[in-house]
């Protein structure tokens, strides 16, 4: 493979280190060719780490795009990588006479790179804001980049995400850090716990909440100490904000270190950061080098490092109270700072070293090149069309695990997505979505694409609403009508209780849609009943039993949060506003107090559609103030909910993705049934453990949590019946291909 990468030459800090590194390591496996348009520090670096590099200079821009367009297609080059603004205007305008692919990474946000520069901002600045929407793809240096740059309205689909890595190898030992620091002016002994910080003296690293937050710990843990490892327009400022708050003895101005930053990182006990805006900063990662616990702003890609309360503790940029506590905290006790330290080197050695970023550069130039070469066809991809972008963390489970599963046919596959909420679908899955209310839009997606899936969940029914039975009823035959394949994608069927509802939907199923696959035997025998019977049916199961949980940190660090100590015995409600719940609320804070002096599970309520949840556990837990219990109000995604009911021992649930995801973790169930899906999923998988909601009695509830505990040491048999539903939920997939391969 031979890449060629364009930068200035007159870049510096975390970028031209990103560049730097990333080419030395690249050129171990594939040519990879530095052009910079000047001369310099960088470029000579470049040569010393043996890097090939040449110089590309001039102002006049048609005679340097004739002369790459010429250097490249001479040298067999690939694809074209661009680093900053002028990279970036070269690169497009090399994308139509070249042919190739052309990639731009990311650095900073655009639109603050020039700031208090205003003719800057307004020529270079819109070039380059012209440039990286006309180029192929864009990589984030980290996902909130990449989230950051969609919102504005980038195409979700041409994005990848790249962290900044670092050479993990032991540094040697520096010695002792005592005469270190006091050489730089720190008044520090042996009981000190040093706060040290490595960053320009700007406003963007907002180092007045620094020393706030500093002098706040200080004035709890008289042990701290803070160093600061820089230089910059607010040196002055900072100085006097130190004295003003009486810490100017505590408080030590370095300067800009010389001889490398081993020696500095290794004196320290606590690395600190507080900018406002970073995508992913090198001054963390090497911190980890050195094993050292980490306070910093949730901002760019730095929650991406740290799990608040695992490995580290994040806070919102200026709060400086927050800062003063967790300094306090770490420099009050030894234990938790060094194994906070630990836990952060053994994520960060694993996750963001600059091998991982090397082997995340090549499988993105692999899979551009890749989809560069993709064959041109009349109809391509799939349109996917359920009740997604409302909140609710079960039906966009559907989603992600649909999605996973199209890119399990084919990892390049163009895929667009009926959202209610198309803005947060784009983000949080990086695929691109319209209003489901964009007619014109998906109407001409149709026409494109090969095949559409309704996905999922009971779309066929008409008990909430008979208005989403013809949306969906209408969009299954606008797809048949423009041509593409129709699939309904491991779904539920009904309740259809309105007879002339049965007789459109059995109608419309049986002209328009090819497939139909099924996530239990209930939704099988209602389609006969309703006279479905021109698609082919399959049995198979929920798409979203596929979905794993994510690691434990990010667990522990959800529970964390909320709360909710992560490895305590604990028995979950995932409950639901529904008619007659309020009559039977109180027998869930009865069942609580049971099971908590009974079997001394600690109960947990927690929230699967984050704007309706909540409210019925607070209702359910009226009366328990005099036992612990806990509420996990936004879980987050399907991944971390899975994760938080992998540590229940018991889950009591109205919602049946709560009830699939803890099958798949192997946890003993006990349903409470409000619509037919929850007992058909539950008989599905051989649990008779379940009641109606409208028959629910303390005693049968407390009855179901008593056996639901008995089996709590034998989840064998569940376990092994969510297995055979994980296979035949294959069968999707296996639809799928068939339609997209006919």
């Amino acid at each position: 493979m031979k890449v060629i990468h364009l930068i200035s030459g007159g870049d510096s800090g975390g970028a031209k280190t990103h560049v730097l590194s990333l080419l030395q390591d690249l050129n171990r496996t594939i040519t990879a060719q530095l052009v910079c348009f000047r001369d310099g520090p960088f470029a000579e670096e470049a040569r010393q780490m043996g890097i090939p590099t040449m110089i590309c200079g001039g102002n006049h821009v048609l005679r340097t795009r004739r002369v790459l367009a010429a250097y490249i297609q001479e040298g067999g080059y690939q694809l074209i990588h661009c680093h900053g603004a002028r990279a970036n205007m070269i690169g497009a305008l090399l994308q139509g006479v070249t042919g190739l692919p052309v990639v731009s990474t990311v650095h900073s946000d655009y639109r603050l790179d020039y700031m208090g520069r205003p003719l800057s901002r307004l020529t270079f600045g819109t070039i380059n804001a012209w440039a990286l929407r006309k180029l192929d793809y864009r990589i984030g240096v980290s996902d909130a980049m990449v989230d950051l740059l969609i919102s504005r309205g980038f195409a979700p689909d041409r994005f990848y995400a790249i962290y900044n890595g670092i050479d993990f190898t032991p540094a040697p030992d520096q010695g002792d850090r005592l005469p270190y620091l006091r050489s730089l002016g720190a008044d520090v002994d042996e009981d000190s716990v040093v706060v040290g910080i490595a960053a320009r003296l700007n406003p963007v690293k907002d180092m007045s909440t620094l020393i706030r937050g500093f002098a706040a710990g200080y004035a709890r843990c008289p042990r701290l100490r803070l160093v600061i490892a820089g230089d910059g327009e607010e040196r002055d400022k900072l100085a006097a904000l130190a004295r003003e708050l009486g810490v100017e003895k505590q408080v030590t101005f370095a300067g800009w270190i010389s001889g490398g930053m081993d020696r500095f990182y290794s004196a320290l006990d606590i690395n600190a950061l507080t900018s406002l805006s970073e995508t992913f900063p090198y001054a963390l990662t090497e911190g980890t080098r050195f094993h050292l616990a980490t306070v910093a702003t949730a901002v760019g890609g730095i929650p991406y490092l740290i799990d608040q309360d695992v490995n580290g503790y994040l806070f919102a940029p200026g709060d400086w109270e927050a800062l003063g506590q967790h300094l306090a905290a770490l420099g009050s006790d030894d234990a938790l700072r060094r194994g906070m330290g630990e836990k952060l080197f053994e994520k960060a050695s694993t996750q963001f070293s600059i091998q991982k970023t090397v082997d995340t550069q090549l499988h993105i130039y692999e899979e551009i090149l890749r989809r560069h070469s993709r064959p041109k066809t009349a109809r391509d991809g799939v349109v996917i069309c359920g009740a997604y972008g409302r909140g609710n963390a079960g039906d966009d489970a559907i989603l992600e695990a649909i999605l996973q599963e199209m890119r399990s046919i084919d990892p390049d596959m163009p895929a667009l997505v009926l959202s209610k909420d198309p803005k947060s679908t784009r983000l949080t899955y990086r695929v691109p979505s319209v209003s489901r209310m964009n007619i014109p839009a998906w109407h001409k997606a149709m026409r494109r694409a090969k095949l559409y899936i309704n996905g999922g969940g009971s779309l066929i029914q008409d008990v909430t609403s008979r208005r989403s039975l013809w949306y969906y009823l209408h969009n299954i035959q606008s797809a048949k009508k423009c041509g593409c394949k129709v699939q309904m994608y491991g779904c539920g069927i009904g309740p259809v209780t309105r007879e002339n509802h049965r007789k459109l939907a059995a109608k419309v199923l049986n002209r328009s849609v090819d497939i139909i696959t099924l996530r239990e035997p209930d939704s099988q025998a209602e389609l006969q009943a309703m006279g479905v019977t021109k698609p082919e049916i399959l049995l198979t199961a929920d798409p979203a039993l596929t979905l794993r949980r994510v690691s434990d940190t990010k667990t522990d660090s959800v529970m964390l949060r909320a709360g909710i100590p992560p490895h305590g015995r604990y028995l979950c409600f995932a409950l639901r506003r529904w008619k007659g719940f309020e009559e039977k609320a109180p027998l869930f804070g009865a069942a609580a107090q049971y099971a908590y002096e009974t079997h001394g599970l600690t109960p947990v309520f927690l929230a699967v559609e984050k704007h309706l949840d909540p409210g019925a556990g607070q209702l359910a837990a009226q009366g328990l103030d005099d036992i612990p219990h806990y509420f996990l109000d936004d879980a987050g995604s399907a991944g971390t909910i899975i994760g938080a009911l992998s540590r229940m021992e018991v889950v009591v649930s109205m919602r049946l993705h709560a009830l699939i995801f803890a099958a798949g973790q192997g946890i003993p169930l006990a349903g409470v049934v409000y619509d037919p899906k929850v007992s058909s999923f539950l008989r599905y998988i051989g649990q008779e453990n379940f009641t109606d909601l409208d028959a629910l009695t303390a005693e049968s509830l407390q009855a179901m949590i008593d056996q639901a505990a008995a089996k709590a040491a034998h989840p064998e048999a569940q376990a092994a019946a969510v297995e055979r539903l994980q296979e035949m939920e294959q069968r999707n997939v296996e639809a799928a291909r068939r339609l997209l391969d006919a």
